[in-house]
Protein backbone atom coordinates (compact mmCIF):
# COMPACT_ATOMS: atom_id res chain seq x y z
CA UNK A 1 0.00 0.00 0.00
CA UNK A 2 3.05 2.70 -0.48
CA UNK A 3 2.04 6.04 -0.42
CA UNK A 4 3.44 9.23 0.95
CA UNK A 5 5.02 9.65 4.22
CA UNK A 6 6.18 13.33 5.78
CA UNK A 7 8.86 13.13 8.40
CA UNK A 8 9.59 15.34 11.10
CA UNK A 9 13.17 14.76 12.76
CA UNK A 10 14.23 12.70 9.71
CA UNK A 11 17.65 13.73 10.09
CA UNK A 12 18.01 11.55 13.01
CA UNK A 13 19.17 8.46 14.01
CA UNK A 14 15.49 6.99 13.20
CA UNK A 15 14.44 9.15 10.84
CA UNK A 16 17.49 8.34 8.74
CA UNK A 17 16.87 4.38 8.70
CA UNK A 18 13.58 4.70 8.76
CA UNK A 19 13.41 6.76 4.99
CA UNK A 20 15.41 3.99 3.62
CA UNK A 21 13.01 1.06 4.80
CA UNK A 22 10.49 3.33 3.47
CA UNK A 23 11.82 4.00 0.36
CA UNK A 24 13.09 0.01 0.39
CA UNK A 25 9.32 -0.90 0.18
CA UNK A 26 8.27 1.46 -2.28
CA UNK A 27 7.11 4.62 -0.13
CA UNK A 28 7.82 8.56 -1.06
CA UNK A 29 9.44 9.80 1.79
CA UNK A 30 9.78 14.00 2.56
CA UNK A 31 11.20 15.62 5.91
CA UNK A 32 10.42 18.58 7.34
CA UNK A 33 13.60 20.37 7.62
CA UNK A 34 14.59 23.81 9.05
CA UNK A 35 17.26 23.71 6.23
CA UNK A 36 15.66 21.91 3.31
CA UNK A 37 18.62 23.29 0.53
CA UNK A 38 21.08 20.66 2.78
CA UNK A 39 18.80 18.06 2.12
CA UNK A 40 19.96 15.92 -1.05
CA UNK A 41 18.66 12.95 -0.33
CA UNK A 42 15.44 12.83 0.43
CA UNK A 43 12.66 15.60 -0.77
CA UNK A 44 12.39 17.92 2.00
CA UNK A 45 10.32 21.04 2.79
CA UNK A 46 10.80 24.21 5.22
CA UNK A 47 9.54 24.61 8.52
CA UNK A 48 10.63 26.40 10.88
CA UNK A 49 8.77 26.16 14.98
CA UNK A 50 9.87 29.28 16.32
CA UNK A 51 8.48 31.18 13.49
CA UNK A 52 5.16 29.05 13.42
CA UNK A 53 5.97 28.33 9.47
CA UNK A 54 5.10 25.20 7.47
CA UNK A 55 5.21 25.09 3.57
CA UNK A 56 1.70 24.46 2.90
CA UNK A 57 3.07 21.91 0.03
CA UNK A 58 4.20 19.48 2.10
CA UNK A 59 0.79 18.45 3.66
CA UNK A 60 0.33 17.57 -0.01
CA UNK A 61 2.75 14.83 0.74
CA UNK A 62 1.41 13.17 3.48
CA UNK A 63 -0.87 10.69 3.72
CA UNK A 64 0.89 9.64 6.62
CA UNK A 65 3.07 11.69 9.18
CA UNK A 66 5.86 10.58 11.25
CA UNK A 67 6.53 12.79 14.25
CA UNK A 68 10.39 12.31 15.37
CA UNK A 69 11.84 15.64 16.15
CA UNK A 70 13.03 16.20 19.58
CA UNK A 71 16.93 18.09 20.51
CA UNK A 72 18.70 15.16 22.10
CA UNK A 73 18.51 14.44 26.01
CA UNK A 74 22.01 13.03 26.14
CA UNK A 75 23.82 15.90 23.68
CA UNK A 76 24.66 17.90 26.66
CA UNK A 77 24.69 18.91 30.32
CA UNK A 78 21.14 19.16 31.53
CA UNK A 79 21.10 23.27 31.91
CA UNK A 80 17.73 25.15 32.62
CA UNK A 81 17.52 26.39 28.78
CA UNK A 82 18.58 22.79 27.15
CA UNK A 83 16.22 21.58 29.76
CA UNK A 84 13.69 23.77 28.54
CA UNK A 85 15.13 22.75 24.80
CA UNK A 86 14.72 19.13 25.19
CA UNK A 87 10.91 19.99 25.94
CA UNK A 88 9.78 22.82 23.69
CA UNK A 89 11.52 20.49 20.69
CA UNK A 90 9.06 17.71 21.15
CA UNK A 91 5.83 20.11 21.70
CA UNK A 92 6.17 23.07 19.79
CA UNK A 93 6.14 21.47 16.81
CA UNK A 94 3.55 19.41 17.14
CA UNK A 95 1.36 22.16 18.09
CA UNK A 96 2.53 23.68 14.89
CA UNK A 97 1.52 20.85 12.95
CA UNK A 98 -1.59 20.47 14.30
CA UNK A 99 -2.76 24.14 13.80
CA UNK A 100 -1.79 23.62 10.19
CA UNK A 101 -3.39 20.37 9.60
CA UNK A 102 -6.63 22.32 11.15
CA UNK A 103 -6.85 24.88 8.94
CA UNK A 104 -5.42 23.77 5.46
CA UNK A 105 -6.67 20.79 3.16
CA UNK A 106 -4.77 17.71 3.16
CA UNK A 107 -5.08 14.43 2.49
CA UNK A 108 -3.62 13.07 5.68
CA UNK A 109 -4.69 9.81 7.32
CA UNK A 110 -2.67 9.38 10.45
CA UNK A 111 -0.04 10.33 12.73
CA UNK A 112 2.59 8.42 14.67
CA UNK A 113 4.63 10.08 17.31
CA UNK A 114 7.92 8.62 19.32
CA UNK A 115 7.43 9.33 22.67
CA UNK A 116 10.14 7.49 25.35
CA UNK A 117 9.73 4.82 28.37
CA UNK A 118 11.61 7.43 30.19
CA UNK A 119 7.82 8.08 30.95
CA UNK A 120 7.82 5.41 33.39
CA UNK A 121 10.73 7.16 35.48
CA UNK A 122 12.72 4.70 37.84
CA UNK A 123 10.34 1.88 38.38
CA UNK A 124 12.97 -0.74 39.82
CA UNK A 125 12.17 -4.43 39.04
CA UNK A 126 8.27 -3.50 38.20
CA UNK A 127 7.28 -4.25 34.45
CA UNK A 128 6.22 -1.43 33.73
CA UNK A 129 2.73 -1.87 31.04
CA UNK A 130 1.34 1.19 29.04
CA UNK A 131 -1.39 1.25 31.64
CA UNK A 132 1.22 1.47 34.58
CA UNK A 133 1.33 4.89 36.49
CA UNK A 134 3.92 7.62 35.35
CA UNK A 135 7.25 8.93 36.92
CA UNK A 136 7.04 12.42 37.90
CA UNK A 137 11.28 13.62 37.13
CA UNK A 138 12.01 15.62 34.62
CA UNK A 139 12.07 12.91 31.35
CA UNK A 140 8.68 11.41 32.64
CA UNK A 141 7.01 15.71 32.57
CA UNK A 142 8.49 15.76 29.14
CA UNK A 143 7.17 12.69 28.02
CA UNK A 144 3.79 13.19 29.29
CA UNK A 145 4.23 16.87 27.49
CA UNK A 146 5.30 15.29 24.49
CA UNK A 147 2.02 12.68 24.29
CA UNK A 148 -0.77 15.15 25.34
CA UNK A 149 0.59 17.05 22.46
CA UNK A 150 0.53 14.18 19.82
CA UNK A 151 -3.30 13.37 21.36
CA UNK A 152 -4.38 16.90 19.67
CA UNK A 153 -4.22 14.56 16.42
CA UNK A 154 -7.43 13.00 17.28
CA UNK A 155 -9.47 15.94 17.58
CA UNK A 156 -8.84 15.87 13.61
CA UNK A 157 -10.26 12.55 13.26
CA UNK A 158 -6.73 11.03 12.34
CA UNK A 159 -5.53 7.11 13.76
CA UNK A 160 -3.45 8.22 16.07
CA UNK A 161 -0.43 6.00 17.27
CA UNK A 162 2.15 6.97 20.19
CA UNK A 163 5.63 4.44 20.33
CA UNK A 164 7.39 4.89 23.80
CA UNK A 165 10.69 4.17 22.38
CA UNK A 166 13.03 2.08 24.62
CA UNK A 167 17.03 2.42 23.81
CA UNK A 168 17.10 2.70 20.30
CA UNK A 169 20.27 0.22 19.31
CA UNK A 170 22.38 1.03 16.42
CA UNK A 171 26.37 1.38 15.93
CA UNK A 172 25.66 4.62 14.20
CA UNK A 173 24.43 7.10 17.02
CA UNK A 174 22.28 7.53 20.33
CA UNK A 175 23.41 5.09 23.36
CA UNK A 176 25.26 2.72 21.98
CA UNK A 177 28.42 4.03 20.50
CA UNK A 178 28.63 6.12 23.92
CA UNK A 179 28.47 2.43 26.14
CA UNK A 180 31.22 0.80 23.46
CA UNK A 181 33.97 3.27 23.27
CA UNK A 182 35.58 2.50 27.08
CA UNK A 183 34.59 -1.15 26.39
CA UNK A 184 36.41 -0.57 22.90
CA UNK A 185 39.49 0.93 25.25
CA UNK A 186 39.09 -1.82 27.75
CA UNK A 187 37.63 0.37 30.03
CA UNK A 188 33.75 -0.56 30.36
CA UNK A 189 32.24 -1.29 33.40
CA UNK A 190 28.87 -1.25 34.93
CA UNK A 191 27.34 1.92 36.10
CA UNK A 192 25.89 2.45 39.74
CA UNK A 193 24.36 -0.83 41.20
CA UNK A 194 24.12 -2.36 37.77
CA UNK A 195 20.83 -3.86 38.98
CA UNK A 196 19.15 -1.41 36.82
CA UNK A 197 17.11 -2.59 34.05
CA UNK A 198 17.36 -1.24 30.45
CA UNK A 199 15.00 -1.84 28.04
CA UNK A 200 16.17 -1.74 24.20
CA UNK A 201 15.16 -2.31 20.95
CA UNK A 202 17.36 -2.81 17.74
CA UNK A 203 16.92 0.31 15.38
CA UNK A 204 15.61 -1.73 12.39
CA UNK A 205 12.81 -3.71 14.93
CA UNK A 206 11.66 0.14 15.58
CA UNK A 207 11.60 1.07 11.85
CA UNK A 208 9.30 -2.17 11.01
CA UNK A 209 6.98 -0.51 13.99
CA UNK A 210 6.80 2.63 12.53
CA UNK A 211 5.83 0.91 9.19
CA UNK A 212 3.25 -1.52 10.64
CA UNK A 213 1.99 1.16 12.59
CA UNK A 214 1.02 2.96 8.68
CA UNK A 215 -0.08 -0.18 6.95
CA UNK A 216 -2.13 -2.02 10.08
CA UNK A 217 -4.93 0.34 10.83
CA UNK A 218 -5.53 -1.80 13.83
CA UNK A 219 -2.92 0.20 15.29
CA UNK A 220 -3.76 3.27 17.66
CA UNK A 221 -3.26 4.62 21.02
CA UNK A 222 0.30 4.03 22.70
CA UNK A 223 2.85 0.90 22.90
CA UNK A 224 6.03 0.22 24.16
CA UNK A 225 8.71 0.09 21.08
CA UNK A 226 11.05 -2.51 23.18
CA UNK A 227 12.18 -5.87 22.91
CA UNK A 228 10.43 -8.52 24.89
CA UNK A 229 13.93 -8.93 26.91
CA UNK A 230 15.00 -6.32 29.01
CA UNK A 231 18.66 -6.69 30.77
CA UNK A 232 19.97 -5.03 33.60
CA UNK A 233 23.22 -2.57 32.95
CA UNK A 234 25.85 -5.17 34.36
CA UNK A 235 24.43 -7.68 32.14
CA UNK A 236 23.92 -5.68 29.23
CA UNK A 237 27.77 -4.35 29.63
CA UNK A 238 28.55 -7.80 29.79
CA UNK A 239 27.10 -9.07 26.31
CA UNK A 240 28.45 -5.87 24.67
CA UNK A 241 32.06 -6.72 26.22
CA UNK A 242 31.55 -10.25 24.78
CA UNK A 243 30.52 -9.20 21.57
CA UNK A 244 33.16 -6.81 21.08
CA UNK A 245 35.72 -9.31 22.53
CA UNK A 246 36.85 -7.56 24.99
CA UNK A 247 37.26 -8.00 28.66
CA UNK A 248 35.36 -6.22 31.45
CA UNK A 249 38.11 -5.67 34.41
CA UNK A 250 37.08 -2.11 36.46
CA UNK A 251 34.80 -2.27 39.04
CA UNK A 252 30.98 -0.50 38.71
CA UNK A 253 31.06 3.06 38.43
CA UNK A 254 29.84 4.73 41.67
CA UNK A 255 26.30 6.70 41.76
CA UNK A 256 27.78 9.45 43.07
CA UNK A 257 30.65 9.78 40.44
CA UNK A 258 28.34 9.92 37.57
CA UNK A 259 26.23 12.75 39.40
CA UNK A 260 29.48 14.69 39.41
CA UNK A 261 29.97 14.28 36.23
CA UNK A 262 26.74 13.95 34.46
CA UNK A 263 24.38 16.20 37.24
CA UNK A 264 20.89 15.91 37.13
CA UNK A 265 21.46 13.60 33.91
CA UNK A 266 22.86 10.96 35.94
CA UNK A 267 19.70 10.35 37.05
CA UNK A 268 17.97 8.82 33.23
CA UNK A 269 21.27 6.70 33.43
CA UNK A 270 20.57 5.17 36.79
CA UNK A 271 16.75 5.12 36.47
CA UNK A 272 16.02 0.94 36.03
CA UNK A 273 13.09 0.59 33.41
CA UNK A 274 12.11 -2.40 32.96
CA UNK A 275 9.36 -2.19 30.41
CA UNK A 276 6.66 -4.85 28.38
CA UNK A 277 6.91 -5.54 24.89
CA UNK A 278 3.20 -7.78 25.34
CA UNK A 279 0.64 -5.04 24.15
CA UNK A 280 2.99 -5.31 20.76
CA UNK A 281 3.80 -8.87 20.50
CA UNK A 282 -0.20 -8.83 20.76
CA UNK A 283 -0.69 -7.42 17.69
CA UNK A 284 1.17 -10.26 15.97
CA UNK A 285 4.00 -8.36 15.70
CA UNK A 286 7.56 -10.64 15.10
CA UNK A 287 10.67 -8.96 16.59
CA UNK A 288 13.69 -9.66 14.49
CA UNK A 289 15.60 -8.86 17.34
CA UNK A 290 14.04 -10.58 20.89
CA UNK A 291 17.79 -10.94 22.86
CA UNK A 292 20.45 -8.50 23.32
CA UNK A 293 23.05 -10.98 21.97
CA UNK A 294 21.25 -10.84 18.43
CA UNK A 295 21.09 -7.33 18.60
CA UNK A 296 24.43 -7.13 19.50
CA UNK A 297 26.19 -9.69 16.98
CA UNK A 298 24.09 -7.48 14.53
CA UNK A 299 26.42 -4.77 14.87
CA UNK A 300 29.80 -6.62 16.11
CA UNK A 301 30.14 -9.63 14.89
CA UNK A 302 33.32 -8.73 12.70
CA UNK A 303 34.93 -7.25 15.79
CA UNK A 304 38.05 -8.76 16.01
CA UNK A 305 40.51 -9.16 19.09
Amino acid sequence: MPGKILITGGSGLVGMRLSEMLIDQGYEVAHLSRKPEKMSTYKAFKWDVKQGYIDENALNHADYIVNLAGAGVSDEKWTEERKKEIRRSRVEGINLLHKYLSSAKHQVKGFISASAIGIYGDAGDQLMSEESLYGDDFLAEVCKAWEAAAWQMRDLSLRTVIFRLGIVLSPKGGALPQMAKPVKMMAGAALGSGKQYMSWIHIDDVCRLFIRAIEDKEYEGVYNAVAPHPVTNAKFTKELAEAMHKPLVLPNVPAFALNLMLGEMSEAVLASQRVSANKVLQTGFTFEYTYLEEALDSFYSSEKD
